[in-house]
């Protein structure tokens, strides 16, 4: 593990300009792309309730992403030190977030993985390790807003 300091950078640029750019708040649109290096690019827009286009990517949904992605490879790394062999795992997370006339915010966000572990693990330990990937999780560690996981852990043969 390489403690210490680590940054990042990206690159998010607006393709929304239809011509007039932000002369009215209807004729603009919201289509913007996410760069890094020589990642993919990720194609990105407001949420549809925002005037954005629901088939790319919304803020909120790399939000989400983000806090279970995170949680997901802690735990996968905290397995794999226990000799926890995790064979599947999908997390159907979900988050709240509350709109106001004076800003929104995230209230919560609850992760859902349904873990598939190898025939004869200790099922106790898997369980609990999500605990621990939750202290471990950087980004559920940086937001303001409590994360629950509420796991499910199977064994192969079930």
């Amino acid at each position: 593990m390489a403690y210490g300091e680590h940054n990042y950078r990206v690159a998010v640029q607006w393709i929304g300009n239809r011509g007039t750019g932000t002369s009215g708040y209807r004729a603009y649109g919201r289509d913007h792309v996410i760069r890094a290096g020589t990642k993919p690019e990720i194609s990105g827009s407001s949420d549809a309730a925002f005037l954005g286009d629901a088939a790319r990517w919304s803020p909120e949904d790399l939000l989400l992403a983000s806090v279970s992605a995170c949680h997901k490879l802690w735990y996968l790394h905290l397995c794999a030190d226990a000799g926890i062999c995790v064979l599947d795992y999908v997390d159907n997370a979900e988050g709240t977030m509350v709109d106001r006339p004076d800003g929104g915010r995230f209230t919560s966000v609850v992760l859902r993985p349904r873990v598939v572990i190898r025939d004869g693990d200790d099922h106790t330990l898997a369980a609990e390790l999500h605990h621990k990937a939750h202290a471990q999780c950087y980004v559920a560690n940086s937001v303001n807003f409590p994360v629950r996981c509420e796991p499910t852990i199977e064994f192969s043969g079930a």
